[in-house]
Formats: C-alpha cells, structure tokens, sequence
C-alpha cells in the first residue's frame, strides 16, 4: 500500500514530521518498508524562460532558442511546436540524468548548431505520456528554482507492508484513522452529505443469487446525465502517478481514486450502453468477456457477474468488460457501489488469475456500510469533475441491505494483563477501543465491545487485547526473562529433528539435490497421491494450483523435476524431507523423507547411461533407513505399494508389520498427468514410523578384525518364476547365521534352458569362519545345509 504524505495529511491534521510518522506506522502494526522521494529524480531539472526563439537556418522544424536560467543564457535546439518567446519552461543542462532513458544529457550539435540542453516534455521526466510539447509552465513559476517543489513534485511516498487482516487501511483515510486514534493528529470528517436527485435511476437492477443473495447482498446504483468524460485534473493524475496508478480519464480516475483513499472499490458503466435491466447473478459456465485489462476470459459456472439483456458485462468486484466502459465520447454514467463476498470474489480472482485493485479489497472485506456513502463520494467528484449547465443526477438505487453487527464481544478487564502482562486501566482499556471506533459499554468487571463495520478481523475478545497493546505501545510490554524449569539443558535436536537431519545428510550423500516446495498443491495431484481431505482445503489460497495441504511430497517433486527437465537438465535428483498432511488431528502431519530420480544418468566413457529404475530407489530408501540405525538385513519387501506407484515395478520396505518406506516407479498414467515422457522413480521414507534406538553411551565399540580369510560358495536355483528373490535371499541366511555373512544374487536366467514358468538365480554367498579354519568336509556340509534350507522355503532345485 503505497501513498504520498501530502494525501494522508488531506484526512490527518498533524504537525508531526515524516520520521515520526513512520515510526507511529510502524508501531501500529502498519510497518512502513519504504520511503520514496519521487523528486529526487526530477531535482537537477529547473525552472527556465525562453527569452528568444528564431528558426533553425538548416531545418523547417526546429528553434534555436535563448534560454535564462536565473543565472545564464544558454543557446537549446528544440523541435517542440510550442517553443516560443517568454515561455517558462523545464529545463535538462547537460550532465543531468534523463529519468525516461537513465542517460546524462550531453551538449553537443544539431544540424550544425550547438545546443546546451533540452527543454523537455511531460514522457522525457517520467512524469506521464504526453509528447505533444515542451512542458509549460505557470506565470509563478520561479526562473532558476527547483522544477520538482515548484509542481510538488517533492511529495515523499510512503509504502507500508499491510497485513491481510486489516483491510480498512487498504485506504489511505484508514491510515489515518488509526494514526488519530494514535494520537497523531486529528481525523478530518469525510463529508458523504447525499446528493439530492432530480430523477429516478432510470435503470432497472435485481439481484439473483442463491443463498439469499450472499455473493452480493447489497448493489447501489445511480445515473447522472449529461456529464463531459475527459482528462482528470492534475491534482489528480498526479495523486494516481505516486502510487503507481496510471491516469486514464476522469470518470475512470475518480474509481481509482476512491479505492486507494477509502478503500471503496466503485465501477463506473456508460448508462447507453446497458440494454434493459441490470442484473448480479452467476455465471454459466462458457461466457467470454473481453476486460478492461486487454484480455477475454472464459468464465466458470457460478462465478458472480453483473450483467444486461445482451449477456455478462463485468466481473463482480474483480474487472470491467470492454462492452459497457466509459470513454471520451460517454455522456451518461452509471455509477455502481456494490458489497461483494469476499471469498467468491477471491475464488473468481485466483481461478482467472487477475490481480487488480478492487478484488484485492474485497477479497480482504470492504466496509459493506459505506457502501452508499462510497457511492454519495464519487457522484460529488462526477458532477465536480465531469459535470455541465445540464448535468442532471438522478437518485439513488439500492437493491438489497446488509445487516449491521449487533453482537457485543465481552472483554475481561484482567485479560489484557493475563494475555500480555501489561497492566491497562478499566478507564484506559475503553478509551484506546473508543478511539479506534469500537462502541464500548462498561460492566462491572468487563466490557461489552462491538466493533466497528470496517473491522472483519476483530472476532473475540483476544482480538481485542491485541488492539489495546497496538494502540498502548508494544514498548510498554514488561521484559519477563523465561524461568529454566530443568537443571539440564535439554539437546538442541529432538527425535523427530535428528531423524530429519540425518536422512537429508544420507541423500545428499547419495548425489541428490534438496529441495523445499510448497506445503500445498492442486486438488487434481493431491487426488492422484492419496485423495483429497476437504478439512485440508486452503481457505483462503494464494491460487487454486495450491489449494489442498499437499498428502505426499512426490507431486511437487516431479513438477519440479519437470521444470529442470524442460531448462535442458538432463539429470535430475531431488529430496526433501518435510511434513505431509492428511487430516486435522494431533497424528495426521506425518514427517517424510522422499527422494526422486528422472532423466538419464550423466554419459560416461566407461559406463552405459540408463534410465533410472526402482532398485535406484530402493537403494535410496535402503540408505536412509541404514542410516537412522534400522536393521536393513531384517527388511522385508512387499509388492502392496501406493496406487501411484507402477503397480509391477515397486514395493515396500517393511520391518514385521511396520510399513517403514514405499519406492518404485511412478505409475505411467500420472507421468502424463504432469506431462513427463521420463521414466520417473521415486521413494517415501515415513520417519515417524522408525523404531526408536536405544540409547549408546559415548564410547566407540571395540573394534573387531577378521582374522581369517573368508570363503564364498556360488549356488543355482530352478524355481518358479513368481518366487520373489529376496525369499531366497533369507532362506540361504537362514542356513547358519552365525557363519554367513553375505548373500548376493549375480545372475537372473529365463529362457529355453529350463521349463517354462521357472527363472534360475545364481547366489554367491560369502562364509566368515569365526574361530578356526573350515575343513572341506564342514565346508560341504553347510553347502549342502544352505541348498535344503532353500529348498525347504522356496520349493527351489539346485542345479548340477
């Protein structure tokens, strides 16, 4: 929110500098971000006179002119039209910065004449468009003064950080409300005296809208004939151009006007152009409109629109249309001030993705009783503005009413010193809510506060102790220094935490690349991994691509893998490790470390790139679990992955019945879904289901080293295809546990070799003799013991 000092002092009568009121904002809770001095890039250009201007003698166009600057003549080659004798201009000397360019100004020659600076217009200082001449100036106009105070141009900008919850100072009359109740300064009275109508409105509006007309309960309408559309003054084009408002015509500046100074959004339609009746009801679904910000739209069903007999004309609360705008040639005016719910408006906004200045309030919530006051200021500022000897204003519609808040909050007198520790006064307590326009009535031992109508956020009674140490001063706070209540300082990581940390130290170890993505995503993809909680939908999104708290972590990792991969990265590995949601209790933010690899592995002279595939992730989640002291020779394997898993192509890692990690590859149907070709693998690792480890002193174990060289024996089984490996795996370990230290499987065969339906798998497996070297005849007799127990578990045939 930004706004020059000159306009708040238009509704604030204060002494008080520029440094104190920024502090007072800031105190407030309106923190002031910056300061701008829009002058300070205007402040070498000065005041000038054209003392002479004759012809140029080798142009048809050109002047060459004597310019006094209050100090010298200087000779200026200028092309403007309007270059004339005793003309007060702005002028650029050389060495001066353009603020249109960025560029100093250097003399030099024209056609063979020198000239010494440029005289410049309206587009060259940065100040508007114009370019149809040299500024110029007024007979005041000081020759060699400041060009920048003499058009006050020298006016600081005050840009404050304002929160969501306080949309009453999204208006600069706001701000200066909460600066009086301050105490810095006096508020001056707006002045919304109705203005008197000759005439009924002429046009007819209705409100259809269900629930009561909840979308839009309350439209103010009003007709004023015979009016002039043209420039708006330059009190106001400039008051526009400091917040960065470009000035387009007066009737379209008076509704830009009114949103920044009372935060009351208006709209402004040319009454010829409306066809029968005006109406405010929901769209269809299909309607195009074509906006005032140069782009059409495609509406959804059930997104509020006003429109005529012809179809949808505006976008409620969020754009005009083209098809009823006010132009140059508009002499009847329909002036609409309207209530609109903020979260339909909202939801209108984000799906079509356009910011503008009146869905950025009503979104955040108007103030739905000055409504019509809002609509008594701007037909004041028509008819001073626009108005003719013929102008005729008829009187006001109003279709609809919104109820004024009745219900009181009650307020503890000791909950503000329970809440924060400050010690206000019952007398004092009611003097900073009444000075901020809450209507307070006494009780014995509390307050019954209602709270005014440009107040949404105020909802309890905490609510209300934040505005009393607002308004009192943060500063008054007692410092409290917290009591230790342990002797022993606790450690700096808990369980959780150090699982985190160390499952982010094995990815990393493993050549993957944090990162950190929203804790929210679409509905579509949070559909697609794990369904949509409706208590997880965002109220208030930032846009409806991020609108439900995200169920797994894998779909923004592959919209940004997908990202890199479309930038030219051939190879992609990513991690994070974060919080997944899915539901609203105390046990449904589950903490995950996820890992994905997509695009082929880096080319290398000694190696084949490869796709990566789902051992690559099995490996990744292997390696987290190690890590964080999970016994990974105990790990079974199951094939019961989530859906968005290939469903031939994944598993689980699971300790007993405890489900420790998911891994394979994404399922092919949601790789189209994010429109990726890549083959996409990916692992979860749930931390929460871990074991916990027991506790280790802080010595290191001893150190053991084999003493004897240890022995591998290959072996190759026949057996049904549909045996899993790993079930082989733990029947060879199974043989003697205490002598085998390691089994690999080194070779897969199917093929016309053996029957159909059967694989052969070949082990190597390694024996560590303990405490004596293994005779051949022990050798052979565990061989054989390691050959049943495959057998016995797996109905395996061990090949000759």
């Amino acid at each position: 929110m930004k706004f020059p000092l000159s306009w708040l002092k238009q509704h604030l009568d204060t002494d008080a500098s520029l440094d104190v009121l920024c502090d007072t904002l800031t105190a407030i809770g309106l923190e002031v971000e910056n300061v701008e001095a829009p002058g300070k890039k205007l402040a070498p250009f000065i005041v000038a006179q054209i003392k002479e201007a004759v012809d140029h003698p080798d142009s048809d166009h050109l002047h060459v002119c004597k310019v006094d600057t209050g100090s010298e003549i200087l000779q200026v080659v200028c092309g403007a039209p309007n270059a004339r004798a005793g003309l007060k201009v702005v002028l650029a000397r050389p060495g001066d910065v353009m603020p249109d360019t960025g560029k100093a100004l250097k003399a030099g020659k024209i056609r063979g004449v020198e000239s010494c600076g440029m005289m410049c217009a309206v587009d060259e200082l940065g100040i508007g468009d114009e370019h149809e001449g040299i500024i110029e100036l007024g007979e005041d106009a000081p020759v060699g003064g400041s060009f920048a105070a003499y058009a006050g141009y020298d006016d600081p900008v005050i840009e404050i950080n304002l929160t969501p919850n306080r949309p009453d100072c999204a208006g600069v009359f706001g701000i200066a409300r909460d600066l009086a109740a301050a105490g810095l300064g006096t508020l001056k009275k707006l002045d919304v005296t109705p203005v008197k109508g000759t005439e009924p409105c002429g046009i007819k509006i209705s409100l259809d809208l269900p629930d009561n007309n909840k979308a839009c309960p309350l439209f103010v309408g009003r007709v004023i004939r015979n009016i002039q559309n043209g420039p708006s003054p330059e009190w106001l084009q400039k008051k526009l151009r400091a917040v960065g408002l470009r000035p387009i015509s007066a009737l379209v500046d008076i509704t830009n006007y009114l949103t920044i100074d009372c935060a009351r959004p208006l709209h402004v339609f040319d009454a010829d152009k409306i066809k029968g009746t005006l109406w405010v009801g929901e769209a269809e679904g299909g309607e195009t409109l074509e906006a005032l910000n140069d782009k059409t739209y495609t509406l959804e069903k059930g997104m509020t629109v006003i429109g005529d007999d012809t179809g949808v004309l505006s976008l409620a609360g969020v754009v005009g249309g083209v098809g009823s705008a006010c132009d140059e040639k508009t002499t009847n005016v329909l002036i609409e001030a309207a209530y609109f719910d903020p979260v339909r408006t909202a939801i209108t906004g984000r799906t079509l993705q356009i910011p503008s200045d009146a869905r950025y309030r009503f979104e955040r919530g108007v103030d739905p009783l000055f409504t019509q006051p809002g609509a008594e200021l701007a037909a004041k500022l028509v008819i001073e503005l626009c108005g003719t000897a013929d102008t005729v204003v008829s009187e006001l519609e109003v279709v609809g009413a919104v109820a004024p808040r009745t219900a009181p909050i009650a307020l503890d007198l000791g909950k503000c010193l329970k809440h924060t520790g400050l010690d206000v006064s019952a007398d004092e307590q009611r003097a900073l809510l009444e000075k901020l326009g809450f209507t307070v009535t006494a009780q014995e031992q509390s307050l019954s506060v209602l709270p005014p109508s440009w107040r949404p956020d105020i909802d309890n009674d905490a609510d209300l102790v934040e505005e009393i140490v607002r308004l009192k001063g943060y500063e008054h706070l007692p410092v409290v220094s917290l009591p230790n209540a342990e002797v022993v300082t606790r450690l700096a990581l808990d369980e959780d935490e150090r699982r985190a940390h160390t499952a982010r130290r094995a990815l990393a170890g493993r050549g993957l690349m944090e990162a950190l993505t929203w804790s929210f995503l679409s509905a579509s993809e949070a559909e697609a991994f794990g369904g949509v909680n409706d208590a997880l939908r965002l109220t208030n999104p930032i846009s409806v691509e991020l609108c439900v708290m995200r169920p797994s972590l894998l779909p923004n990792l592959m919209a940004a893998a997908k990202r890199n991969l479309d930038r030219g990265l051939a190879t992609v590995r990513l991690f994070e490790v974060g919080p997944t949601f899915h539901d609203t209790m105390e046990d449904g933010q589950i903490p995950v470390a996820s890992a994905l690899r997509a695009g082929a592995a880096p080319r290398h002279w000694a190696e084949t790139a490869r796709a990566p595939d789902a051992f690559d992730a099995k490996a990744d989640a292997m390696a987290v679990l190690e890590a964080l002291g999970v016994p990974v020779g105990s790990l079974q394997v199951t094939t019961d992955a989530p859906a968005w898993y290939h469903p031939g192509r994944s598993g689980c890692l699971r300790l007993g019945p405890n489900l420790l990690a998911a891994f394979g590859e994404i399922h092919p149907q949601l790789r189209e879904n994010f429109s990726s070709t890549e083959v996409v693998v990916g692992c979860e690792v749930f931390l929460a289901n871990i074991p916990a480890t027991r506790a280790k002193g802080t010595a290191r174990p001893l150190l053991k080293l084999e003493t004897l060289q240890p022995i591998r024996r290959d072996f190759a089984f026949v057996l049904d295809r549909a045996v899993p490996a790993d079930k082989v795996i733990r029947a060879a370990y199974a043989a003697d546990k205490k002598l085998i230290r390691a089994v690999d499987i080194f070779d897969v065969y199917e093929g016309d070799k053996i029957d159909e339906g059967k694989k052969s798998l070949a082990l190597s497996v390694t024996i560590q003799p303990q405490d004596k070297t293994l005779t051949d005849t022990e050798i052979d007799a565990l061989a054989a013991k390691i050959g049943e127990s495959v057998t016995k578990a797996t109905g395996a045939v061990l090949r000759k």
